[in-house]
């Protein structure tokens, strides 16, 4: 599995140049954690009807990261657990600021059929999206951070143990009661250990 930052020491040349203030440093780190923080805000921000909240939020975690670059201390845990622990606050604050907005906002109209297959597959897209709520809705905020981390992210069990503030033997329990959980919900047999 390819990791979210595929390794620190990947990442590390461009960090450290880009702490000192090297601009094509900095753009060429922002390019590689561009696609991995919207994978990663996606996952998080589920059903907020489209794709452009969680964009935004990325958005706004690639900018708050750009501005903490010039700060930025390796304190052990590694450049990832720091993207992904901006990232995590900027998801919060996405949720709080919708709890307190009723509007829908659109940009415009489009100007072209929509290509989604009409009112009945929507309906079953939506009910699809309502049932996958409710079953990760059963597990613990630890259990459906972690499926997200590793399953969605593709985060290894140690920075997700990083990130999260555990261990990668918690962790990878913690993703497997999970799993195991929701194949009871879907009737899927125990794996055999």
């Amino acid at each position: 599995m390819t990791s979210l930052i595929d390794s620190d020491a990947a990442y590390g040349v461009f960090v450290e140049a880009a702490v000192r203030g090297d601009r094509q440093a900095t753009s060429e780190l922002l390019a590689r954690l561009q696609p991995r923080v919207v994978r990663y805000c996606r996952a998080r921000i589920i059903g907020s009807g489209t794709d452009a909240s969680a964009d935004d939020v990325a958005q706004e975690t690639l900018f708050a990261v750009l501005t903490a670059l010039p700060s930025y201390r390796n304190e052990g845990h590694g450049f990832g657990a720091f993207v992904f622990g901006i990232a995590g606050r900027k998801v919060a604050d996405f949720y709080r600021r919708k709890g307190r907005d009723r509007t829908t906002p659109a940009a415009e109209l489009p100007d072209v059929q929509d290509e989604c297959g009409g009112p009945e597959q929507s309906a079953l897209r939506a009910e699809l999206v309502r049932k996958v709520q409710g079953m990760l809705g059963t597990l613990s905020e630890s259990q459906r951070d972690i499926l997200v981390c590793r399953l969605v992210v593709g985060l290894s069990a140690k920075e997700t143990a990083d990130l999260l503030s555990t261990t990668p033997g918690a962790v990878r329990v913690a993703q497997h009661r999970a799993l195991e959980k929701l194949r009871g919900l879907l009737g899927i047999k125990p794996r055999p250990v």
